[in-house]
């Protein structure tokens, strides 16, 4: 188990497993794109443990309270994070989160998108401390995201011992 791993088990987190896709979905690109010493890891929305997606689903705040979307935005975080350990085999190669973007499924008059992922963004500080944790993030909103999730996470990170 890796340091970040650990650090999660002792906050309550667990990854879940790889994504299981609704029947007739296929995706034709990588989770993880691993390129010389950078990966980059596509939108991630939130799952169960089991890999499913994790609801509730909907618009913010309209169908999905600023709370609920919070807790997906760390789904759709841990999410990427089981992802990139399956890219990179540990999570302690990651070296630095560059940035981190976040689309909020938002009402037309939702204007605290920043707020729905200031909790993926804390988490990310407290897992990999501030030097390897700290990024640029944006929060924008959108009229929807697929399969009406709340939110979705994509990032840009610097790995160790990368290969092209």
């Amino acid at each position: 188990m890796s340091n970040a791993e650990r650090r999660l088990s002792e906050l309550g987190f667990q990854l879940p497993r790889p994504a299981v896709l609704p029947p007739g979905v296929r995706i034709p690109f990588s989770w993880v794109r691993v390129h010389g010493s950078r990966a980059f890891a596509s939108g991630h929305g939130p799952l169960a443990p089991d890999g499913t997606m994790a609801g509730p689903v909907g618009q913010v705040p309209s169908e999905v309270s600023l709370e609920q979307a919070q807790s997906a935005g760390v789904l759709a975080l841990l999410s990427m994070l089981s992802s990139l350990k399956q890219a990179i085999g540990s999570l302690d190669r990651i070296d630095a989160w560059l940035t981190v973007t976040g689309f909020v499924n938002a009402a037309p008059d939702f204007e605290l998108t920043t707020m729905v992922l200031n909790p993926a963004s804390e988490l990310l500080l407290e897992v990999f401390g501030p030097e390897v944790g700290a990024h640029a993030r944006t929060a924008v909103g959108y009229s929807t995201l697929p399969f009406r999730l709340p939110v979705v996470i994509s990032a840009e990170l610097e790995i160790a011992g990368a290969t092209a």
